[in-house]
């Protein structure tokens, strides 16, 4: 292949672009995107594994959703929801009160981004609770503004220099089953990484003060890890017994990521408020918060908008999105694949003592890389290297956390194309292991 536009692109891009806002991995400058292909500035082709981080569940510029936009543009484009009313912010909101969990009346009310949305949500868990305390874990990424960056816990450079951030909201550890704080198997586990909270409650941490409990029900960017039952049940039990609201905040893992429509409902629990962004609009900027119609009741106007919120050219690709993901069969794909490609990764472990946890939920899957698979320490610097390698080969995939492998393909994706992706991933690691990446290509695949 060859990337000559594409350095441009890039050489072009230093000059004009802050370092800070992103997270490099390859020199990869787009041009166009169908279905789960990309086409980048110099004709190359990559079958992706990443769906614009889990932002495009429907694809790259799916025929339906340019129609719906395009139809859109063809009426208008906006108008500040904050003074009128429009038909598509109405169509979406009937739709995301049916498909979101829970029998009783909801409310929604619309951002731009997962960030934003987040921001919302600790206004109105406040609000309603007339609590300040907020729980959130370790590991966790919930946005880039102040308040969601508050809630995250994952990178030290978010947090340097801006401080102070938004105060009482603590971190409790994410259940980890592969790296068990407690050394347990899950036949021997009796929620001992549950301890420290309960104990938090007893001792130093009212339970009447804290107003909720935000959890990813797929922790993301901290390595995919997948919660045991178990753990939510009893948390959700906690936060009930104790009048604490629990969010799931389903900005990653929501609109049929994980094969269902939320991810929560995996664990059979009804959340208070669900907050959402990424893939809801298919690649359109859109984010919302779907939450209790007592708990939005509490804020009054003009407690949380934006000028381009709930911008009816956002809402018609959002209700497109559903339309689809119910009409192909997106769910259930999304299961059938996800359980296909987890036992592709699962032959390969068997294979390559480098693959030490292979987790996830429909596609949403991690593949985690290890130096050691009695250490579990996970192996970045494969991860890396086998991310490059997988780039110059045609497939775009990243990493996470301490070596992850980030498999978050398009829900539309064929099995051929994800055949061929898988292939070129294992390729990759047997490349690896052959030791026929150079130390160079570190240099550019940083990462997290």
């Amino acid at each position: 292949m060859k990337y000559d536009r594409c350095m441009e692109i890039v050489e072009r891009d230093a000059k004009v672009y802050s370092d800070f806002a992103r997270i490099p991995y390859y020199p990869l400058a787009i041009k166009r995107g169908r279905g789960a292909i990309i086409e980048d500035m110099d004709g190359n082709k990559f079958i992706d594994m990443l769906s614009s981080a889990s932002s495009l569940n429907t694809g790259h510029s799916h025929p339906r959703i340019t129609k719906a936009i395009t139809d859109q543009l063809e009426d208008f484009i906006s108008y500040t929801a904050a003074y009128t009313y429009s038909e598509p912010l109405i169509s979406l909101g009937e739709k995301l009160c049916r498909i979101t969990p829970g029998d009783f009346e909801k409310r929604v009310v619309y951002g731009l981004s997962g960030s934003d949305a987040n921001d919302g949500m600790i206004k109105m868990v406040r609000a309603y609770t007339g609590r300040t305390k907020i729980i959130s874990f370790v590991g966790s990424y919930h946005g880039s503004t102040l308040g969601s960056l508050s809630l995250s816990a994952i990178s030290l450079n978010m947090r340097r220099k801006i401080g102070p951030l938004l105060p009482d909201i603590s971190h409790i550890k994410y259940p980890d089953c592969y790296r068990c704080s407690y050394s347990k198997e899950s036949d021997s586990c009796s929620l001992e990484c549950l301890r420290d909270f309960k104990e938090a409650l007893k001792t130093y941490m009212p339970p009447e003060e804290i107003a909720a409990v935000v959890m990813e029900p797929i922790a993301g960017d901290a390595g995919l890890i997948v919660p045991p039952g178990k753990y939510v049940n009893e948390l959700y039990r906690i936060c009930r017994e104790n009048g604490i609201l629990f969010v799931s905040e389903e900005v990653q893992q929501g609109f049929g990521r994980t094969g269902k429509w939320f991810c929560i409902e995996h664990f059979n629990v009804v959340p208070d408020i669900i907050v959402m962004g990424k893939s809801m609009a298919s690649g359109v900027p859109l984010s919302a918060i779907v939450a209790r119609k007592e708990i939005t009741d509490s804020l009054g106007p003009p407690a949380h908008l934006f000028t381009m919120s709930g911008n009816a050219l956002s809402c018609a690709a959002s209700v497109e999105t559903i339309n689809i993901i119910e009409e192909e069969g997106l769910l259930e794909r999304s299961r059938e694949l996800g359980d296909y490609a987890k036992a592709r990764f699962n032959e390969m472990k068997k294979k390559y003592e480098l693959i030490g946890d292979v987790r996830g939920k429909g596609l949403s899957i991690g593949v985690d890389l290890v130096k050691d698979r009695i250490t579990k320490e996970g192996n970045k610097e494969a991860a890396a290297k086998i991310c490059y390698r997988c780039w110059e080969k045609g497939v775009i995939v990243i990493f996470l956390a301490s070596g992850v492998l980030r498999i978050q393909p398009p829900l539309v994706i064929s099995k051929e194309e994800l055949d061929r992706a898988l292939d070129i991933i294992e390729e990759s690691i047997q490349e690896f292991i052959n030791n026929e990446i150079p130390d160079s290509v570190l240099d550019v695949a940083v990462g997290w």
